[in-house]
């Protein structure tokens, strides 16, 4: 069982590293391979954040990657509407909160794989015209 969460957090690193947000990943593999219950995986995945995004904005930061305009109260916002949710979390049921992270996956898929056919489209088009 321990490959199993090795290969768990590898698989929830190397997405957050691509800034595709390890979570994404990180809390169905918990829940559907580790039998980690909803709310802890969300736990685990709040948890798991907090260094991998200290190492990216790092690394972001020093590729000249980073705007510091407005940086401070992005993650001070962020950081507090985390908290506010993490703690009303913690009083929904398992179910609702698995339903929901699943409609939120589903929704997130549709947006980015229509932004991509449109990008696609557009592309193909400036093309055509040059």
């Amino acid at each position: 069982m321990v490959i199993v969460w090795i290969l768990i957090g590898i698989a929830g690193g190397v997405l957050g590293g691509m800034g595709m947000g390890g979570g994404t990943l990180l809390i169905p593999l918990l829940t559907g391979l580790g039998g980690v219950e909803q709310h802890a995986a969300q736990a685990v995945n709040l948890i798991a954040f907090v260094p991998m995004s200290g190492i990216a904005l790092y690394i972001h930061h020093k590729n000249g990657l980073v705007k510091p305009k407005g940086l401070l109260p992005m993650i001070l916002s962020a950081a507090v509407a985390g908290g506010i949710f993490a703690g009303i979390a913690q009083f929904v049921d398992a179910g609702v909160l698995r339903r929901g992270f699943g409609i939120f996956l589903a929704v997130l898929g549709f947006v980015l794989l229509t932004a991509e056919i449109v990008g696609s489209v557009r592309k193909k088009r400036r093309i055509r015209e040059i």
